[in-house]
């Protein structure tokens, strides 16, 4: 699981490198891939917590 990424003046200057239309990827919200090709991603894995890992909000319709 990736928490976060990494962008700097140089990562800029590899994705025209690699033709990674950063345009593209926003449009798609697509962010994870950009920046898995450009290996800036900040993987943490698991994090064997229960916080936040799963939410559920169950909405009943009013009964007379």
């Amino acid at each position: 699981m990736n928490a976060s990424a990494l962008f700097g003046p140089d990562d800029w200057h590899r994705a025209e490198a690699l033709r990674l239309e950063a345009r593209d990827y926003l449009s798609r919200n697509d962010a994870y891939t950009f920046f898995q090709a450009l290996d800036r991603l900040i993987v943490t894995g698991p994090t064997r917590t229960n916080v936040n890992d799963f939410r559920a909000i169950l909405v009943l319709p009013r009964t007379p």
